[in-house]
């Protein structure tokens, strides 16, 4: 293997689409890869010192995971929850069971202050020995199925456990500073929480023991000496989803640097892998196995939701061409990789296009898996104004960042349909109809595109080498935009080349770019704004996590 990176990175103007981002899957730079490879080649002990829940469900308990220089607690608080309380939205006020991820080791005194707020989630209040702080609820049915069969000494239909993938969903998983957690600067110069959302990671991670442990004291609650546990095969194939709505989509617009980072970080490491001259037995071995598991995860991937029902039948034929193109494909010739992926952007939808680019960062470790270390953002200098800069530098910027919007027409209804503001009684964005709803006073600046059209539109009465401070002095409407133009020089892959208030706006794009950095897999939208996936499916829980098993255990395998 030789790589020398002779072939560039892909284009911002190609990769920063909607449409794209919308198609992204998780890869090796995913942040619950990166977890569990921590876990294991540092060799964390996760532990269970209180699991002190009653046969209906109730109670409390801690996981424990210690790495090399700390530890780090789940505590949870299980509920009994009647039917008609559980909801997934915002709104909920109680759930099935809530937990929060605690700096240390909690005392008796923690736990009990905890069981006082973290049940009342946003009602609540918790402290800086706090990391983040979330709430789960049953999948009923699958719930009830699995707790009967192994009460009754069987174990659980595949075909149902499939068809969910998960025991519980979060609802939320907060951090960074919410409701009195830590501020991120608390942790961020940690080494095993420098990776952006590790401690969110973790807290998932933990969860899905716990709902484990949880489903088999239930079951044994109800089947006494007839009980069995739940075979670890298929406990595996069980993760933990997640509904999340519009509260996510705006991140990646907010923190244009810290996406910039995730994207370009992938870019390279894709460009690295097309770079390599010729591949190995051992490694084109790997892909073609990683091609066959990841259609055994497409055939399972379900959704009711008719845009992702469209796309899974395009990944499906995609599919169906890949497994045929690689079994004839000489991929140990000539630059193999970048043969694939130019093959794929004439064959594939954007679904197999990204997902062909995902799995070629599978065989090359010792290529990928170090540029993770760059996916932080500590680039505060980016935030600030340089009123120095000349009127032409700051135009030429804006034509190379949001070129593509000054071919809108800003006055048309379609290209302002929406608008975004934030949700009185929540505190969470939410996107509203610009021309049903009373909304302009309260909108939030979240169409850079159109902004950067205005801005424009005012700097061609303007030239030459003067500041861009004393355009500012005229036109302190437009600082927030002069700012995200000037991050294009840091962060080049930090905007959305597209229109985030028109008409033809799908949010669920901008939460699936987000989620799957995270490693989601099988998004189901539920609509336009919100979306379930599965966290953790397949993944070894910690009394099976080594260093052969903390990695591509997102790659389902096929069980007999």
């Amino acid at each position: 293997m030789k790589a020398d990176t002779r072939i560039a990175r892909r284009a911002p103007d190609q990769v920063m689409r909607l449409g794209r981002l919308g198609s992204l899957h998780q890869c090796r730079l995913s942040f619950m890869r990166q977890l569990t490879r921590r876990m294991a080649r540092e060799g964390w002990r996760i532990s269970r010192p209180v699991f002190d829940i009653d046969a209906k469900g109730v109670g409390r308990a801690v996981y424990t995971a210690r790495g090399p220089e700390r530890a780090y607690s789940l505590i949870a608080f299980a509920h009994d929850l009647p039917p008609e309380m559980r909801s997934d939205r915002v709104i909920a006020e109680a759930w099935d069971a809530t937990f929060t991820l605690f700096d240390g080791v909690p005392s008796a005194a923690d736990i009990d202050r905890l069981e006082q707020n973290v049940p009342l989630q946003e009602a609540g209040r918790i402290s800086e020995s706090e990391l983040s702080l979330s709430r789960a609820n049953r999948s009923v049915r699958l719930w009830a199925h699995v707790v009967e069969a192994l009460a009754e000494g069987r174990q659980p239909d595949l075909e149902q456990i499939d068809s969910v993938g998960y025991l519980m969903r979060t609802t939320a998983v907060y951090g960074s500073g919410k409701f009195g957690a830590a501020d991120r600067e608390v942790i961020a110069a940690r080494d095993e929480m420098q990776a952006p959302f590790q401690a969110e990671m973790l807290s998932v991670y933990l969860t899905r023991v716990f709902v484990r442990d949880l489903m088999q004291h239930m079951a044994r609650a109800k089947g006494g000496d007839s009980a069995v546990d739940l075979d670890p095969a298929i406990a595996r194939r069980l993760g933990i989803g997640n509904s999340t709505g519009l509260g996510m989509a705006p991140f990646i617009v907010n923190h244009p640097v810290l996406f910039n980072n995730w994207i370009i970080v992938r870019e390279e490491a894709i460009a690295r892998v097309r770079s390599v001259e010729t591949a190995s037995k051992a490694e084109v071995a790997v892909f073609r196995d990683l091609v066959a598991r990841s259609a055994l995860s497409v055939a399972q991937w379900r959704s009711a939701h008719p845009i992702q029902i469209e796309k899974l039948k395009d990944l499906s034929r995609d599919m169906s061409a890949l497994r045929a193109h690689v079994e004839d494909a000489d991929l140990e010739g000539e630059y193999p990789w970048d043969r694939l992926v130019i093959w794929a952007e004439e064959a594939l939808s954007q679904e197999g296009q990204e997902l062909v680019a995902s799995l070629i960062l599978e065989p090359y470790d010792d290529l990928v898996d170090g540029l993770a270390s760059c996916m932080a953002d500590g680039n505060g200098q980016a935030f600030r104004i340089d009123g120095a800069m000349s009127l032409d530098e700051v135009t030429a910027l804006l034509h190379a960042a949001f070129g593509w919007a000054l071919e809108v027409d800003w006055d048309a209804r379609e290209e302002n349909a929406r608008a975004w503001y934030v949700s009185e009684e929540k505190l969470e964005p939410r996107l509203a109809e610009r021309f049903e709803e009373e909304v302009a006073d309260y909108e939030q600046p979240l169409a850079p595109g159109r902004d950067a059209a205005r801005a424009f539109a005012d700097l061609k009465l303007w030239s030459g080498e003067g500041p861009i401070a004393a355009f500012l002095l005229e036109h302190p409407e437009h600082r927030h935009i002069i700012r995200r133009i000037q991050m294009h020089q840091a962060a080049p892959y930090g905007e959305i080349r597209d229109n985030t208030i028109g008409a033809e706006l799908l949010p669920i794009d901008m939460l699936r770019a987000k989620l799957s950095f995270f490693g989601a897999t099988h998004f189901d939208p539920r609509s336009d704004r919100w979306v379930r996936i599965c966290m953790y499916a397949g993944a070894p829980y910690p009394e099976e996590l080594s260093d052969d098993t903390a990695d591509l255990w997102v790659y389902p395998e096929a069980v007999s």
